[in-house]
């Protein structure tokens, strides 16, 4: 279908005294990459699982084309999420780790060899997890998320472990997913490659938004992304 807005509106959660996310509201678009970015701590996990119903906010919205993501017909067809590495048992192999999730999500069988296909795991599908490369979990964590051929890719850190060539592909692919209408949030710490990667920016700070607008706005003086984002970062702790 593609076209899925990602709306998030007002959301807070506080765990005890602490509010780790507190009144954050973004979109992500359909057809751009927006990098959600921050410090460690900030709130870009908490937001996210809040995002995917993983996590019960105390206030506020986070809607897929206005809807919750519990309240999806069927979710993983509208949204892929990586948020750990691929925790597949190390004896298993990642097609029968595929074959096992495209199963849960009731998608269908030939999903398997196309998603391998797709993150380029062709000549490693039939060995076991355990002997697998940070780098290639990563691309069977991504593939999980690609059975059900989701609108939308929530993705936390997805370059961890990757090599320059795996970046690249990562990149490439990730640009053609938003191209074709899919709409990407994508939370990372490496910001030079983010910088070649992303459209729009959501900077997030001690769980208060400090930013949101276009990458091009954001480096508007010149700066490279990271330079902006360190500026922005010291700006909000002089408050």
């Amino acid at each position: 279908m593609k076209g899925v807005s990602i709306q998030v509106d007002s959301l807070t959660k506080r765990f005890g005294r602490v509010e780790a996310v507190g009144d954050v509201t973004f979109t992500a678009q359909p057809g751009r990459v927006t990098g959600f970015l921050g410090p460690n701590g900030a709130g870009k996990s908490t937001t996210l699982r809040m995002l995917l119903g993983l996590t019960r906010p105390d206030r506020g919205t986070a809607l897929f084309a206005g809807i919750a993501y519990g309240d999806l017909p069927s979710p993983t067809r509208t949204v892929g999420a990586v948020l750990d590495i691929a925790s597949a048992h190390p004896a298993t192999t990642a097609r029968n780790h595929l074959r096992t999730f495209c199963a849960l999500g009731g998608h269908p069988s030939d999903r398997v060899d196309e998603v391998i296909g797709t993150v380029e795991l062709d000549r490693f599908s039939d060995r076991r997890v355990g002997g697998y490369s940070t780098g290639m979990r990563q691309r069977l964590s991504l593939a999980t998320a690609l059975l059900g051929d989701p609108d939308v890719l929530v993705l936390d850190e997805p370059s961890n472990g990757l090599d320059p060539a795996g970046i690249v592909w990562l990149r490439n692919f990730l640009r053609d997913f938003a191209v074709s209408g899919g709409t990407v949030l994508i939370s990372s710490h490496a910001l030079g490659e983010l910088q070649n990667s992303i459209d729009d920016v959501v900077l997030i700070d001690h769980g208060q938004i400090v930013w949101t607008g276009t990458l091009l706005e954001l480096t508007t003086r010149g700066d490279t992304l990271e330079e902006a984002y360190l500026r922005l970062i010291a700006r909000e702790s002089a408050i």
